[in-house]
């Protein structure tokens, strides 16, 4: 009998990552955060076509999905970074196959 649920929950599981990593600039969004943490104009810096309305957006839906996580720091100006979680970190590491083989094949 089918409940309306899939049969196999890892497709569930499979499918929720690549909508994650799907949409355009969670990437390399991610990509950027690997070496260090990193304020919004620096991500945008190394994103150059990416607009800061998007880059507010999908920065939203990581923190959202615990990707990355948003740190103040309290010095005279507020600063604002932002760093990737052990799961985003996990990611990062799991995209860099993808990276590895866009050097041999691009």
């Amino acid at each position: 009998m089918n409940d309306g649920k899939r049969e196999n929950p890892l497709c569930e599981k499979v499918e929720m990552a690549y909508q994650i990593t799907g949409k355009k600039w969670v990437n390399l969004i991610i990509h950027t955060l690997m070496e260090e943490p990193k304020r919004f104009s620096e991500i945008q810096a190394y994103i150059p076509d990416l607009s800061k309305r998007m880059l507010n957006e999908r920065i939203k839906e990581l923190e959202d999905s615990g990707i990355i996580v948003r740190n103040v720091i309290a010095d005279r100006p507020v600063r604002i970074e932002y760093s990737l979680t052990r799961k985003g970190t996990e990611l990062g590491r799991a995209l860099r196959a993808v990276e590895e083989w866009a050097e041999k094949w691009y």
